[in-house]
């Protein structure tokens, strides 16, 4: 599996976040050593996720439960 571009982030939970515009699929490397997707993410909702302040928090209160994800890893 090619995975997109990974961006490391300051997060207490997450490694890093990655994004595949083809498929609007957004990867998402957690420090426990889990690797999600998220489905049908738009572009604009990355890149929100990739500059806030705790993207801890972002992903859980507008990513989670919001797009279907998929544990890969």
């Amino acid at each position: 599996m090619n995975l997109p571009e990974m961006h490391y982030v300051s997060s207490s939970n997450v490694e890093s976040v990655g994004y595949d515009e083809e498929t609007s699929t957004l990867y998402v490397s957690f420090l426990t050593g889990f690797l999600y997707t998220y489905l049908n993410v738009p572009i604009v909702v990355f890149n929100q996720l990739l500059h806030a302040p705790s993207v801890g928090g972002y992903l859980n209160a507008n990513i989670k439960g919001v797009y279907l994800d998929n544990r890969i890893k």
